[in-house]
């Protein structure tokens, strides 16, 4: 009797197995489903019988078949298997999916290719995002909790002097040098991923130097809760300590940063566009950039929920101590290695490709010496007969790309001087206004909390929108617009500083006149100036954030060659550690009555940058597809491999645990 081979492909499951004699042999079952026989019994399949890939949906129903094949062309049951793809599927952000209409998904067939009308004509959405992704926002949420848990506090803890209350501090450093010292913190915390990205790129991996550098980001937070206890700073270890504890610190969230935003953009590994029909019958275009965007939407939003500890650690530091506030970020750390450790088995994982790095500037350095990418190529040194090269024509293309992306990251430094504000100096600028029994150092918490308000806003009806009229927000454009809104956020500060500076009781010398101290003799009463006029100021920051910092982290990881999606995103990384040194030059500005003209230049800056981006750059929107082309070609190819790795490897295991009874033949 011939052996019929069938394999049955559903929602979070996968099936090998054969039939003969009438009777369906089981080899693997994974996750427990069941096999399926569709349209007869058993009993009619024949050499010439069709086979199926069949489904099921979330509530187990059957729906119709999405492939067809003879084992007469399929041949064995080895090469079918090959195919098989097992798919795990979570909600996406297009609720209106229609779950019940899902294909299982194989190599390059998650659904038809659109045309080129197609793609022209039907509306673009995101793809659904896998579970792995979620659990590495996990560990991103987790870490900011812990950092922006620790820097809330910062400013308050260097600048003033030791106490209880509102106007509490601990080392009593001074605004200027406290602002210093913060932007050096935030200078070699982006100094930093450079090195993370190095060792995960060439020897370990992303998984692994995430997992090692938790570890010593979690010392680095022991060593600062243990010198912040009354008993260390009655010893003077506070200085000591928070500067090591600041080194230590960046140390470990230099290879947590470079790393943590590829693993969760590769955790999705379609590169295709394909077509899907909603459940209100409208055919739409999946876009894997467009989910990649909305990846990185999600990443985003789980940093500023994270940021929000400060909210809890502003308020330990008033009411209890500052050893309190940094306790419970300190023990917060542990949720994300737990999420690390939890998720191990289920992360994609590319491996390190080895020194790679050097090559590339290789392939620059012959690119510069003849002023053209395609001189590098190997292909054309053939043609006019120079020497062999160890790289290809597409490591090329995508080195391009990569150098592409960091001629737009020039201009970045001086929007995360911008951004530095917000963590020192608007702390400062809280504490010379009325807080009325709030924290100074709590108003930063406007930013993460507008920012969760304003990505679902961006995301469901403002970018949607836009796509339905034809508009379409490509990254050059939403760079600039970040820039726009940054200048914003300055114009309005300098605003809020010049009314400050026009209230009393001391006017231009906000807590430092006689006439502002408090009857304890110590303290001194700020202007009478409400903090919330501060407010907008956070606003125009949380949408620059959006536009410039999301989108910037997206173009990092589009255009970087698979091999050095960390190097890259370390590159875009230390961006933000430029604009910390140049904070670190403009820190003795930050003085009363100077704080208008900080502001205002830095509002006239960013503003200017924001047209060259523009300017310099609007021609990249043009070909955004065209160079994502590239590297959906390389990833698919390396996504393949991988898979047929893993599918080798499941039906290894079927191979040693097929039980066949009556002398029925193993065809494995």
């Amino acid at each position: 009797m011939p052996v019929a081979a069938f394999v049955s492909v559903g929602y979070k499951q996968r099936e090998i197995g054969f039939q003969r004699d009438g009777r369906h042999v089981l080899v693997e079952n994974l996750n427990q489903t069941s096999s399926i026989c569709w349209g007869g019994c058993p009993a009619i399949w024949t050499t010439f019988t069709p086979f199926y890939k069949m489904e099921k949906n979330n509530q187990g129903e059957i729906v119709e078949p999405v492939y067809t094949a003879t084992n007469t062309e399929l041949g064995s049951v080895n090469q079918l298997a090959e195919e098989v793809v097992e798919t795990e599927r979570v909600p996406s952000y297009d609720s209106d999916i229609d779950t019940k209409h899902e294909v299982s998904t194989t190599i390059n067939a998650l659904g038809p290719e659109p045309t080129e009308e197609e793609m022209l004509t039907l509306r673009r959405v995101s793809d659904s995002l896998p579970k792995a992704a979620w659990m590495v926002a996990v560990v991103e949420l987790g870490e900011r909790f812990t950092y922006y848990g620790i820097t809330g506090p910062f400013q308050n803890y260097m600048q003033r002097k030791r106490g209880f209350g509102a106007h509490a501090g601990a080392l009593d450093l001074g605004q200027s040098t406290a602002s210093a010292l913060s932007y050096f913190f935030q200078f070699w915390c982006y100094v930093t991923p450079i090195l993370g990205a190095i060792i995960a790129d060439t020897w370990w991996g992303k998984y692994k130097t995430l997992f090692v550098f938790s570890l010593i980001y979690v010392t680095g937070n022991l060593i600062l809760f243990v010198t912040s206890l009354p008993s260390s700073l009655d010893a003077g270890a506070g200085l000591g300590g928070l500067v090591t504890a600041m080194i230590v610190i960046g140390l470990g969230t230099g290879g947590i940063k470079s790393n943590v935003s590829p693993l969760i953009s590769e955790q999705y590994t379609n590169t295709k566009f394909y077509i899907r029909t909603l459940k209100s019958g409208e055919r739409v275009v999946v876009d894997p950039n467009q989910t990649i965007q909305s990846i990185f939407m999600v990443f985003y939003m789980c940093i500023n929920v994270g940021s929000l500890s400060a909210i809890a650690t502003t308020n330990l530091e008033r009411y209890v101590d500052f050893w309190a506030a940094y306790l419970l970020p300190f023990a917060f750390f542990f949720i994300a290695i737990a999420a690390l450790v939890l998720g191990n088995k289920y992360y994609v994982k590319r491996p390190p490709m080895g020194s790679v790095i050097p090559q590339a500037f290789r392939v620059v350095f012959a690119a510069a010496k003849k002023k053209s990418f395609d001189a590098a190529k190997p292909s054309y040194r053939q043609e006019n007969g120079e020497s062999e090269v160890p790289w290809t024509d597409l490591f090329v293309d995508e080195v391009r790309r990569a150098f592409i992306a960091c001629k737009v990251f020039v201009i970045y430094p001086i929007y995360w001087v911008v951004y530095g504000q917000m963590l020192n100096n608007f702390v400062s600028q809280a504490g010379q206004m009325q807080t009325h029994g709030i924290p100074n150092d709590i108003m930063q918490n406007i930013d993460p909390i507008a920012i969760i308000i304003f990505i679902p806003i961006m995301e469901k009806l403002v970018y949607p929108g836009l796509r339905r009229v034809g508009i379409k927000m490509r990254p050059i454009t939403r760079i600039t617009l970040g820039f726009f809104f940054a200048s914003c956020a300055m114009a309005y500060a300098a605003i809020v500083q010049k009314i400050i500076y026009s209230a009393g009781p001391c006017y231009d010398a906000p807590g430092a006149c006689p006439a502002a101290l408090l009857p304890d003799g110590e303290n001194y009463a700020p202007n009478n100036v409400h903090v919330a006029v501060q407010t907008p100021a956070y606003a125009f920051i949380a949408l620059s954030e959006i536009f410039a910092s999301i989108t910037g982290l997206e173009y990092a990881y589009t255009k970087a060659p698979t091999s050095m999606k960390s190097f890259i995103m370390s590159i875009f990384l230390f961006t933000n550690a430029i604009g910390a040194a140049i904070g670190i030059a403009l820190s003795p500005t930050a003085k009363d009555p100077k704080l208008i003209w900080t502001y205002t230049g830095l509002a006239g800056a960013t503003f200017v940058a924001g047209w060259i981006v523009w300017f310099g750059y609007r021609h990249l929107n043009k070909v955004e597809d065209e160079l994502n082309v590239i590297d959906a070609e390389y990833t698919a190819e390396l996504n393949a491999t991988l898979m047929h790795d893993k599918e080798k490897a499941d039906l290894e295991r079927a191979h040693k645990t097929a039980i066949v009874d009556e002398g029925v033949e193993k065809v494995f």
